[in-house]
């Protein structure tokens, strides 16, 4: 389970330096000038950059809302406020662990698991159905973006390429994740394969057969969690919504920025390098606060799409304050504070 308190490593800290050197030393590379990147910056509407800063915050509220939605069904009874903040936890742990496409998601298992035990089964039924619904919602974007682009203009063919790689990948890759959570026998032979691989590695220092018995219940309910969400259809599609909405305020952040240094852009290029660049950090590089490549791709991509690669960078690095920094910021916080109220209660209680 992922620990309640992360640890501040070398690792952690050499990486996203390393991500951040190679992202200005692309910049040197295609010849941008720093100090008009700085230029820029320095004509930005400073309101409506603070509205995409806002919709931000609206943002993770309204996924919290979807997934709580989920949750509810199954009987795991979470006050919006919580959810709000577990997601923000998860935030922080994507960010500064190096598997940012589960580690968010095993933090908020292991929050209200501590909180409500016995529901591990059923709050990991509802983060795959939710993020069954993402990558739904990924490949409609970019089907939608390279539909608008070949009615707008000529495209890359090294963009147009892309973006259907990417929707054929997550395409397969929902399909996969759904077969596999329909075949219950599987899913408890891999617990039993993971268990025995752990045991063999350990040398047999490790017996964990209470570790088996705990994956096989959970395993066992996710099962029958899973079938149930087949039964709930007004359920299913009011959590969808709510995540469209999330999608429409994540896509209007880059709009926004683009808008704030007074830019006119095409949506089409948004919704292509928004849910490309999101399939890249979908993939767990190893790289703590997913530096480097994802800006690389972004400013690559809006390059390509015809926006001055000055503009590019800029737009880039001013929508990864919001959407990294800031968010890392405020997930930091939230840790921070969940943790000191766990404390503080669990001393209360002793000391009574």
């Amino acid at each position: 389970m992922v620990s309640a308190e992360p640890k501040i490593t070398f690792r952690t800290i050499i990486l996203p330096v390393i991500g951040l050197i190679a992202f200005f030393v692309y910049i040197y590379v295609f010849q941008v000038d720093i100090l008009e990147i700085i230029s820029t910056a320095q004509r930005m509407d400073p309101a409506i950059y603070f509205l995409a800063a806002i919709f931000n915050i609206v943002e993770v509220f309204f996924f919290a809302l979807s997934w709580r939605m989920l949750l509810n069904f199954l009987a795991v009874k979470v006050s919006i406020t919580r959810s709000y903040l577990y997601v923000w936890y998860g935030i922080f742990m994507d960010i500064i662990i190096p598997a940012e496409s589960i580690s968010g998601e095993i933090s908020r298992v292991y929050l209200i698991t501590r909180e409500q035990s016995g529901t591990s089964g059923k709050v990991l039924a509802s983060l795959v159905a939710h993020r069954l619904m993402g990558m739904g919602l990924n490949v409609a974007t970019l089907t939608l973006g390279i539909g608008m682009l070949l009615m707008e203009r000529e495209v890359s063919g090294l963009v147009l390429n892309l973006a259907l790689l990417c929707a054929i990948a997550i395409a397969l890759s929902q399909l996969l994740l759904i077969l596999l959570c329909s075949k219950e026998k599987l899913i408890q032979k891999m617990v039993d394969g993971l268990v025995k691989l752990v045991e063999f590695l350990s040398r047999g220092r490790w017996k964990l057969t209470k570790v088996r018995e705990y994956a096989s219940k959970t395993a066992i309910t996710f099962h029958g969690s899973m079938k149930e969400f087949k039964h709930a259809p007004k359920t299913l599609f009011t959590s969808l919504f709510l995540l469209a909405v999330t999608w429409i305020f994540n896509l209007s952040i880059a709009y926004l920025v683009f808008l704030a240094l007074r830019f006119p852009v095409q949506w089409s290029t948004i919704l292509i390098t928004s849910s490309i660049v999101l399939a890249v950090k979908s993939v767990p590089m190893g790289i703590p606060f997913e530096v480097g490549l994802p800006e690389i791709t972004m400013t690559t991509l809006y390059a390509l799409l015809g926006v001055p690669v000055g503009i590019s960078a800029t737009v880039t690095i001013l929508n990864r304050i919001i959407t990294l920094w800031f968010r890392f910021f405020i997930g930091f916080v939230t840790q921070q504070w969940l943790e000191i109220k766990r404390i503080t209660a669990s001393a209360n209680a002793k000391g009574t």
